[in-house]
């Protein structure tokens, strides 16, 4: 057996290669449940657009995981609207996930563990993120990492027809409870 290699880091532009390997692992996440609002996967010059569109956006950081060099996840930092002083201290975590055959080898911690770093370094105190409530290992993960439950929203999502509920998380930042 040989050792397997994660990482994860920012990235603010995609070779042709790694937009593939997004893609594809972001397909097989939806596929067996694990998307980020889609359920079932777009088309993929849908999806490469949605990428290349998150790199062009200032407010959004693009963090991706991999395996022995091959991209097998991701996660965006959400920066709040410059207009919104009252909530400038707070950024979001959203479009999480990792490839169903990249799991099980610490990625989506790594990941996440990787977005809070790139969040207090940015000056954020608190960190925030939603996720339905089917996705029982990331909010395992979540939980384990010190994030705070503090709400439900019994209609998050409709999925085949059924009404999900959606679990609302924060964290604090800096150790700075102010």
């Amino acid at each position: 057996m040989t050792d397997t290699k994660t990482s994860a880091e920012r990235v603010t532009k995609l070779s042709d290669r790694e937009l593939e390997e997004l893609c594809d692992a972001a397909e097989e996440a939806i596929k067996v449940g694990g998307g980020f609002g889609w359920l079932k996967p777009p088309p993929r010059h849908v999806m490469e657009a949605f990428w290349r569109g998150v790199l062009l956006i200032p407010e959004r950081m693009l963090f991706v995981g991999r395996i022995d060099g091959t991209i097998a996840g991701s996660a965006l930092l959400q920066k709040p609207p410059r207009n919104n002083e009252a909530q400038a201290h707070s950024c979001w975590l959203t479009t999480s996930f990792v490839a169903p055959w990249a799991r099980g080898h610490g990625l989506a911690n790594l990941i996440t563990e990787t977005v809070e770093t790139a969040a207090r370094e940015a000056g954020y105190k608190t960190l925030n993120l939603d996720v339905r409530e089917t996705q029982a290992r990331a909010i395992e993960i979540y939980r384990h990492r010190g994030y705070v439950h503090w709400g439900t929203n019994p209609r998050y999502a409709r999925v085949n027809g059924a009404f999900v509920a959606g679990l609302y998380f924060y964290k604090v930042l800096n150790g700075d409870e102010a």
